[in-house]
């Protein structure tokens, strides 16, 4: 059975691999990825910062979370990743104060994957404080050390910033990848110039590849 599931597994990331390799090796701009009007600044240095955009609730963020995480370990010391949890009603603001004290405190390598988790296969709401903090207490964290960070005038402040961001950034849809802060795309954009129908897992990898291109050309116009 195993020995199934390995050659199984083989064909599946084959034929992702063979429709990536069939699209344009050059993604092209207005298509498979925007220009920002505006170039927003970023503190990387020389190094590109690459931002998702995204939300617990979305479930094409959950789906794009393990291969973004892959992604990320995978550009080492290239880019700096950073992460903005978008608004979108009352009833999400819970989640954003989730995202923002997980990252204040230093758990979130250790507990986002979890999130997702907990809202897309127990279908747990989070969308209000108590079932938040008892989602925390749950799973390990300090209930009382959460609670002072998640109500913290630093977690208010990186949710208001988060609000800020949507429009200079352009962002109407997520999970939405902006580089170095002058290029925008996504799974589904950088799908536009590719033959129907696809799977969401072949617009993930058309995702990556543009990402790629996306990444090697900021760092060559930083030098």
């Amino acid at each position: 059975m195993r020995l199934l599931q390995h050659i199984v597994s083989a064909l599946v990331l084959c034929g992702l691999a063979a429709f990536a390799s069939a699209t344009s090796a050059n993604p092209q701009n207005g298509i498979d990825y925007l220009t920002l009007p505006s170039p927003q600044h970023t503190d990387a240095g020389n190094k590109v910062e690459v931002i998702e955009f995204f939300a617990y609730y979305c479930p094409h963020c959950d789906a794009f979370e393990p291969i973004l995480a892959q992604w990320v370990k995978k550009q080492g010391d290239k880019v700096v990743f950073k992460r903005v949890h978008v608004p979108y009603n009352e009833r999400t603001i819970p989640q954003q104060r989730l995202f923002y004290t997980l990252e204040a405190m230093g758990l979130t390598e250790k507990y986002h994957s979890q999130v997702f988790k907990a809202m897309h296969v127990e279908r747990l709401q989070l969308s209000r404080d108590e079932m938040v903090f008892d989602w925390i207490e749950k799973v390990g964290i300090d209930r009382t050390r959460f609670i002072d960070t998640y109500r913290s005038f630093g977690v208010q402040a990186k949710v208001r910033r988060a609000d800020a961001m949507m429009e200079p950034y352009g962002i109407n849809k997520w999970p939405m990848i902006i580089v170095d802060g002058k290029y925008q795309t996504s799974p589904s954009q950088a799908s536009e110039g590719a033959p129907p129908p696809q799977t969401e897992a072949q617009q993930h990898q058309l995702a990556l590849q543009v990402m790629d291109y996306l990444v090697a050309r900021a760092a060559t116009q930083k030098k």
